[in-house]
């Protein structure tokens, strides 16, 4: 991302690539359920889907916002860089956690809209469970060893097929299908389809996620070292003075 790109661009890229994402997660997951009633198929779909739109959207959108469209990612960013100065400040962070949060909403309200669903009907899928809030620990502490290792190995720019690719692993090895994103949670309570979550498992969510971020960061730390130099991605969700990217 570049530093000269206006702040108000910057958070509405991440608004507008945040609503994109869930979209595709949304609508994708809609589409399979009415092409199939096989689960495991429309959970492939589903993640086909997510894979291609993701990658798709990290390369449009990481030179503009770093493409974090995560607020566990920007946390994460702001905290590895508040005391070099090279990851989004407050005043980023303040920006973009709620276009974020606006757009992954405004996301699953289209999907909806597109097939003929209600606008907005809370989701009724039940996911409190212990294992579940695990699988989120796991998927988010991933995202933010790979997203930030691929920054300090000077790889960055592998990051919108690796995001994607683990995005897409992570879908099917871990028990809550890898949300791993605080905003697209909430986004997805707002649609009761394939994909959503009932608002009373959004707040466990969230913390497993950003639980799962401290973790991610450990892990950079102990195989990268804490003070190695984070050479600029091109895109991959890293500080946006990184030019990063990001996440689902």
């Amino acid at each position: 991302m570049s530093a000269s790109v206006p702040l108000v661009r910057r958070a509405a890229a991440e608004a507008l690539g945040s609503a994109a994402l869930v979209a595709v997660v949304v609508g994708s997951g809609i589409q399979a359920t009415e092409l199939t009633r096989d689960v495991g198929v429309q959970l492939l779909a589903n993640s086909l889907a997510t894979v291609f739109g993701l990658g798709v959207l990290i390369t449009l959108l990481g030179p503009v916002s770093g493409a974090h469209f995560n607020p566990a990612v920007t946390l994460a960013a702001w905290f590895t860089g508040r005391r070099t100065h090279e990851g989004p400040g407050l005043r980023e962070v303040a920006a973009y956690l709620p276009a974020q949060i606006a757009g992954a909403i405004g996301g699953a309200v289209l999907a909806d809209a597109m097939f003929g669903r209600p606008l907005v009907r809370w989701s009724t899928h039940d996911r409190f469970e212990g294992e579940l809030w695990l699988g989120e620990v796991v998927a988010t502490a991933g995202l933010v060893w790979l997203i930030f290792g691929l920054a300090r190995a000077g790889r960055a720019h592998l990051a919108p097929g690796a995001v994607a690719a683990y995005i897409g692993a992570a879908y099917w090895f871990t028990s809550s299908t890898s949300f791993a994103n605080p905003a697209v949670t909430v986004g997805r309570a707002f649609t009761d389809t394939f994909a959503g979550i009932a608002p009373a498992s959004v707040a466990p969510f969230v913390a497993a996620q950003l639980a799962g971020a401290v973790v991610g960061l450990g892990l950079v730390a102990v195989t990268f070292g804490r003070s190695a130099p984070a050479p600029k991605p091109l895109v991959a969700t890293a500080p946006p003075s990184e030019e990063s990217a990001v996440s689902t």
